[in-house]
This record gives C-alpha cells, structure tokens and sequence, in this order.
C-alpha cells in the first residue's frame, strides 16, 4: 500500500442503519487507520488497540461522521490522533510522578544498543508535542505530503511544514547528547 486514501476508490454505501455504516466505516478505513496507528506506537497490540478505541468512538455515534470518503477518512484520522494525544498526555503526567530507572550506560551487544537506540528515539518522539509527532510520522514515515497531512488533520499545509521543520529540530536536540554519549 501506498498510504494513500482508500476512501476515494471505495464508495461507502449509506443506509439508516447505525449498524451498517459503522461497518462501511471499518471496513473502508481500518487498514489505513491501522498503517497510521501502527506509527504512532510501539508495538502493534497498541496500533490495534488505539484502532479498536477509535471505531469504539464512531460507535457512540456513527451519524456524526461525515459523508464522503474524504471527509470520512480524515474525521476518523482526526479521532485517532485525539485519543493517541490523550494517550501521551496521560503518559506524561504518569512519567512526572513516577521515578523511572535510566537505562544502563554500557552495552555488552550490537542487538542491546539496536534495541536502546530504538528506545531512544520512541523516546525522543514521546517528548514531541502531539501534533508534531503526528505530522513527522506521517511524512517521514507514511511518506505522506504536506498537503495530504494537512487535509487529514485539518490544517493548513504551511502548518504542516512549521510543525515537522520544528519537530525535526526538537528531535535532534533530543537524540544528540545521546549519539555524543555513544548511546
């Protein structure tokens, strides 16, 4: 897959059944909203889980998600970066009131400091504003446009570009006294 919108080759058919269209919904959009998910966390369970929370909150009320493939796909992205942002912010106000053990300084393995670089840069990620990792992830990684990014989440695409142009500037301010250490 190319990352690209699904919405616009698979017409979703509107009926009066709730039911129905939450159906239509999941079975158009879950394969590009797990793609996104499944950049935006660690591990694939918490991809399917942030999926399976998104589709709970289109259940609440499936009428209030826009008609039109376009505007279905980015209402449901817009969903799912909120509860990804909530996520985060939880995270951080855990991580402020717990004492976290700083990871070992030296390695014994090529495999332990892939994994403790790989720590480090969710780690670095984590730190970003919500937006911006959202925006860095789906470009860098998605391989999306400032345009395409900027329609799914709703803003412009020099917003787009202020985001990722800062997010990339707060990542290798992050990820730098780690590479000097050797980490």
């Amino acid at each position: 897959m190319n990352g690209m919108p699904l919405a616009s080759a698979l017409p979703i058919a509107v009926s009066g059944s709730p039911a129905d269209r939450l159906a239509a919904l999941f079975d158009t959009h879950h394969d590009r909203l797990y793609r996104l998910a499944r950049r935006l966390v660690p591990t694939a369970d918490e991809a399917r889980d942030l999926v399976q929370d998104t589709f709970l909150h289109v259940a609440r009320a499936p009428m209030s998600v826009p008609h039109g493939g376009p505007d279905e796909e980015a209402w449901l992205v817009r969903v799912l970066v909120n509860i990804r942002r909530d996520q985060w912010r939880k995270a951080a106000v855990r991580k402020h009131y717990s004492d976290e053990l700083k990871p070992p300084t030296e390695f014994a393995t090529n495999e332990e400091a892939a994994l403790v670089a790989r720590a480090a840069v969710w780690t670095a990620l984590d730190a970003l504003a919500p937006r911006r990792r959202a925006v860095i992830v789906m470009h860098e990684i998605e391989g999306l446009d400032m345009r395409e990014i900027g329609v799914l989440l709703g803003i412009s695409a020099v917003t787009v570009r202020w985001h990722l142009s800062k997010a990339r500037r707060e990542l290798a301010r992050i990820l730098k006294p780690q590479i000097w250490r050797g980490q």
